[in-house]
């Protein structure tokens, strides 16, 4: 049984008979494309275990360090200058729109498809949750499912970026998982395995020798880390500068 299910038998079971007409409703809802990663998915457990699947590092202290008022400050300047832009729906470059069948009616559904990712969010409460893991930890995480409906094609959801896990043997066929949603202490045989259709992975300064990449915000927690380090040594003395940095961190 599926999360989606557990939540709405446990909801049925206490709310008896009158939560019916809600969970017919959910379930007609959902209907058009079922959602595979869970949201929020650091709120059910501060455990981690290493194994094949890579995990970003430190995702918890960058996020603490993003709610000071000065991080907060900058962050907020970007995103709300992104997020507030306005944007068009265009035929790619090199092509005619002539040479597109019914051009017009896939970009007004491309278009809808953005304006109403889900049921819950719009597009700037979307792209808001995006830039802010882009920014933060370099990650940027966006699930997207079919609906076979012509007049809105996909469903998208913003994803903790910090709960995907890339999968480093990926070889680059569209049937294997290369990405997957693991929840802190879950084990790899219990991840959601998503295939490179299934999720957006936007890497900020990506790099050749990682699967990762790296946020600003990051760049700036390791200076203020090896600040404050420094500092500490230097009053403490050397020989302890390996133990105060681990505390540090």
């Amino acid at each position: 049984m599926k999360v989606g299910e557990q939540l709405r038998e446990i909801w049925r079971q206490a709310t008896g008979g009158s939560g019916r007409q809600a969970d017919v409703a959910a379930s007609a809802a959902e209907a058009e494309a079922e959602r595979k990663t869970l949201a929020m998915p650091a709120v059910l457990s501060p455990v981690q275990f290493p194994g094949r699947l890579l995990p970003k590092p430190t995702p918890v202290n960058l996020r603490r360090f993003a709610e000071t008022p000065v991080v907060r400050r900058a962050i907020n300047v970007i995103k709300d200058r992104i997020a507030a832009m306005d944007w068009q729906i265009r035929v790619r470059r090199g092509v005619r729109p002539g040479d597109v069948a019914y051009a017009e009616r896939k970009l007004r559904a491309l278009r809808r498809m953005l304006e109403e990712p889900n049921a819950v969010d719009s597009f700037r409460t979307l792209i808001e949750q995006v830039i802010e893991d882009a920014l933060t930890g370099g990650y940027g995480a966006i699930e997207m499912e079919p609906t076979g409906d012509a007049e809105r094609p996909a469903m998208l959801w913003a994803v903790d970026g910090a709960s995907i896990r890339i999968n480093g043997r990926w070889d680059g066929q569209g049937d294997t998982p290369r990405y997957a949603q693991a929840l802190a202490g879950q084990l790899e045989s219990s991840a959601v395995d998503l295939r490179d259709d299934q999720l957006m992975y936007i890497r900020m300064n990506p790099r050749s020798f990682t699967p990762f990449g790296l946020g600003p915000l990051e760049v700036a927690f390791e200076t203020v880390n090896q600040f404050l380090c420094a500092s500490v040594c230097g009053k403490a003395g050397c020989e302890f500068s390996g133990a105060i940095c681990a505390v540090a961190e």
